[in-house]
């Protein structure tokens, strides 16, 4: 009994980790208008508060979670979050537009180490495949409630203090997190054989991501056909083809291509990306529509995402593991991404003099109850199919295709919902109008990736949940 409590107050460890990255990743939206405004950022580059993080996260989480096979994810998660309080504090304390991007990256980078380990430790804390159901329920709703959550308290936060908070507040959260984890986590239980690390394949992967972000944010300023979007982009292709060359032939590679082979881990992962691109146009466009369409206050922005979070906490504690037991992974994933593509769908038919009840409710509702029934399932069918000492790397494989599938696809929608803006103000539109035309236009693109995702998540190959991580 003593060994049980002790293994989820691990786990209640684990996730208030996990919840300060996943906050980081959206707290800051509903501040970025006061950011702006506080340290004179353009609104062409106020995308970067939010890019940054993302950009360094997702290049460092396959590392990461390469290094927690390798030294013991323990370790590294302990270091982890020390290094994330610190970069934190960096972040509040902010006086410049340089010194805020600077923070952000080194906020994405120390979060990464965190994310990349904590979902294999949690894994490896479960074995047991009902119990591993039920904390991946808890462990889904931290993730998939933590980006909404972000909007809520940086809502409350922002209206009540100051933007500066929205980073200050995880300095004791921060401190009182590695001092839990220090005392609860166990030390690792195998030990792989130190190898040369894949540092030629972590700086080509993290650098060809970080450029196809760039060129795709900087498309619309410089051009889409200009030599400068060409040149990068096209550098971040070959350097992606470099990457694949490079782990098909290293002894050791970061990402092994063989992981791909199985079939479920690679459904997971391609579903991960196409939804968090809806996602993050989710959360993005949101705060936006209501702060600036409705002229919502940031308190008020906050407060319009709490039914969201009560759906989600409904669903991924109550329900997901239940659903997942009784169905399997297939049905109730399938189920979630449709009904979060029908609340996109509603968030893309709001319309200029739109009301809370009526055009914002129905969606914030959808979207909750459709995140809360699909997250369990694509993290347990990407984790599913490797072994114990393959757990942080697919943990660090799935978390980069939802961080870096958020980073390019909202710099793709972000571009797609700037150009409609633009094309409609020079159709003569209200200034207003133009700006909600492009808004709609990020939904619908959100909602076609969710949609597509759950086309695609039909492949899953369905097998009964078994002990260990045994294939499925």
């Amino acid at each position: 009994m003593h060994e049980q409590r002790r293994r989820w107050l691990a786990l209640t460890a684990l996730c208030l980790g996990e919840l300060l990255i996943v906050l980081d990743s959206t707290i800051v939206n509903v501040a970025l208008p006061s950011i702006r405004s506080d340290l004179g950022f353009a609104d062409s580059t106020l995308v970067w508060v939010v890019n940054a993080f993302m950009l360094t996260f997702g290049g460092f989480l396959l590392l990461g979670g390469r290094l927690g096979d390798l030294f013991g994810g323990r370790k590294l998660f302990l270091t982890g979050i020390a290094l994330f309080t610190l970069a934190s504090l960096a972040c509040g304390l902010a006086q410049t537009p340089a010194q805020l991007i600077g923070a952000r990256l080194l906020q994405g980078m120390t979060g990464a180490i965190v994310s990349a380990v904590a979902l294999s430790l949690m894994v490896n804390l479960f074995p047991e495949p009902d119990e591993r159901a039920k904390a991946m329920g808890f462990y889904g709703f931290v993730m998939a409630a933590g980006g909404s959550a972000g909007v809520l308290i940086g809502g409350l936060v922002t209206g009540l203090f100051s933007w500066h908070w929205v980073f200050l507040i995880n300095v004791p959260i921060g401190i009182t997190v590695f001092l839990l984890a220090r005392r609860l986590l166990p030390a690792s239980t195998h030990t792989a054989p130190v190898v040369s690390l894949d540092i030629a394949g972590a700086a080509t992967i993290t650098l060809a991501l970080m450029l196809a972000v760039y060129g795709v944010v900087e498309g619309n300023n410089a051009g889409w056909l200009s030599l400068q979007t060409l040149a990068v982009l096209g550098l971040a292709i070959v350097l992606m083809a470099a990457f694949l060359v490079i782990e098909s032939r290293t002894a050791a590679p970061l990402v092994p291509l063989s992981l791909f082979r199985r079939r479920n881990t690679t459904v997971a992962n391609v579903v991960g990306v196409l939804w968090a691109v809806a996602m993050f146009a989710w959360f993005f466009y949101a705060a936006l529509y209501l702060q600036r369409v409705l002229g919502y206050t940031p308190l008020q922005v906050g407060m319009a995402f709490l039914p969201t979070n009560l759906m989600m906490a409904v669903f991924s504690l109550g329900l997901s593991a239940k659903v997942v037991m009784r169905f399997g992974l297939r049905v109730p994933m399938v189920l979630g991404l449709a009904l979060s593509a029908a609340g996109l769908a509603l968030f893309a038919l709001a319309p200029v003099a739109g009301e809370f009840v009526s055009h914002v409710l129905p969606g914030m509702l959808l979207l909750g109850i459709g995140t809360g029934l699909a997250f369990n399932p694509v993290l347990l069918a990407a984790m599913g199919d490797v072994d114990e000492s393959e757990s942080g790397l697919a943990s660090g494989v799935v978390n980069t295709s939802f961080m870096m599938g958020g980073a390019l696809g909202l710099a793709v929608v972000v571009a797609l919902a700037v150009a409609v803006t633009s094309s409609a103000q020079a159709g003569g539109a209200a200034a207003l109008a133009a700006l909600n035309s492009g808004y709609q236009a990020a939904f619908w693109a959100g909602a076609v990736c969710a949609a597509l995702a759950a086309f695609i998540a039909l492949a899953l190959r369905e097998a009964p949940l078994r002990t260990g991580m045994g294939a499925h």
